[in-house]
């Protein structure tokens, strides 16, 4: 059974991050969007079932809980408890890579895809998880670097404007030309 050492807010006022005593996941994140996506996973198909719970991602002792504006903190948090609470350790999960790349993105041969991957991997992703999020590469059409917020940093609004700018910022370094839209 998961412990629950602290309940931290993020950037987003729509999320929460629980952090746990112990990892829930061998550094393996899961992502999940939707109760359809969460249909083979215990714990996030519980979370979805609590009323206005609109985004599930977890990771070692983090789990992030994104809702849809509609819900009071204080009432939320009671009903999101018992689920994060009776949560079972998954330390047998083998890595998505598609959680932070898709499938196109990660089999292209574009040199410039490669480098922006390490790159957000050193200097973006561990920032936004502290935040309770992540980012996931969709693709690199001609110049335009295709990106999609996870977790909290779905919906907040400083990860479409100011953390944007900033990949966009790192991202020119290794081509001017390429532009990041968040999708």
């Amino acid at each position: 059974m998961a412990k629950i050492k602290e309940i931290e807010r993020t950037p987003n006022p729509d999320a929460m991050r629980f952090v746990l005593a112990e990892p829930l996941t061998n550094g393996v994140t899961r992502s999940f969007e939707n109760s359809v996506e969460a249909e083979h996973d215990e714990l996030a198909k519980a979370l979805f079932a609590i009323e206005n719970v609109i985004n599930v991602y977890y990771v070692d002792k983090y789990i992030t809980v994104t809702q849809d504006g509609k819900a009071v903190w204080s009432e939320l948090l009671r009903k999101l408890a018992p689920p994060i609470r009776e949560a079972q350790p998954q330390m047998d999960l083998e890595a998505d890579d598609a959680v932070h790349v898709s499938e196109e993105a990660a089999n292209s041969d574009d040199p410039r895809l490669q480098e922006i991957n390490r790159m957000l991997d050193e200097q973006v992703r561990p920032y936004l998880l502290a935040d309770g999020g992540g980012l996931k590469v969709l693709g690199l059409d001609d110049n335009r670097l295709k990106v999609h917020y996870q977790g909290a940093c779905g919906t907040c609004p400083t990860a479409t404007t100011g953390t944007l700018y900033a990949i966009e910022s790192m991202v020119k370094r290794i081509d001017p030309e390429i532009q990041v839209i968040s999708v």
